[in-house]
């Protein structure tokens, strides 16, 4: 039986080290408007106390590499919570990369074979993948992928607005992506 192609192995170190902080990203962003809104963003969320108390504690490093851009919706409303968590974390580190940048990472994380950001993937403390996130929560993304089934993209598209809206202080994205933190920055199984 053919073996079927392995993909290259991604150095994640490398990849991570290419990447910018949140502050050289938004300084380097396209579209003034939304990036002053994710900082406005970033400033306004306030996790909850359990999760602060959580990521403050966290006994191994976590890395997480985000492809972004800024003129997206989804960058806008998701990556300020990456990096709320990533202030209330001092173990938490993030970088930014775009598409452009690293096209051979971009590609393993299409979303229902679609080009789709923001892509969060969670890094232990030896740079190994424990997880991957986004470009919106998972209800969300199921929501897209049974439009796209049905053939009605525009209906799932407003129920994915109506779930952001019932989600306005972000609870939902905070969860999804403190459990892949815990994931990466486990000691044991």
């Amino acid at each position: 039986m053919p073996q079927p192609p392995i993909l290259p192995t991604i150095d994640w170190r490398r990849i991570f080290e290419s990447g910018k902080g949140y502050e050289s990203w938004l300084a380097g962003g396209e579209s003034r408007p939304n990036c002053d809104r994710m900082e406005a963003l970033r400033q306004e969320l306030t996790p909850e106390r359990k999760v602060v108390k959580f990521l403050h504690a966290l006994e191994r490093p976590v890395h997480v590499v985000a492809i972004a851009e800024d003129w997206c919706g989804d960058v806008v409303r998701h990556v300020p919570v990456l990096q709320r968590l990533a202030d209330a974390a001092p173990s938490l580190k993030v970088r930014f990369i775009t598409r452009e940048q690293h096209p051979d990472v971009f590609v393993r994380f299409l979303t229902n074979g679609a080009e789709a950001i923001p892509k969060f993937i969670f890094l232990n403390d030896a740079f190994v993948e424990c997880g991957n996130w986004g470009p919106m929560p998972e209800k969300c993304r199921e929501l897209i992928a049974r439009g796209k089934a049905c053939g009605d993209l525009a209906a799932a598209r407003m129920k994915v607005s109506a779930l952001y809206e019932a989600d306005s202080d972000l609870r939902v994205v905070i969860s999804e992506l403190v459990h892949l933190i815990d994931i990466a920055s486990c000691a044991e199984p």
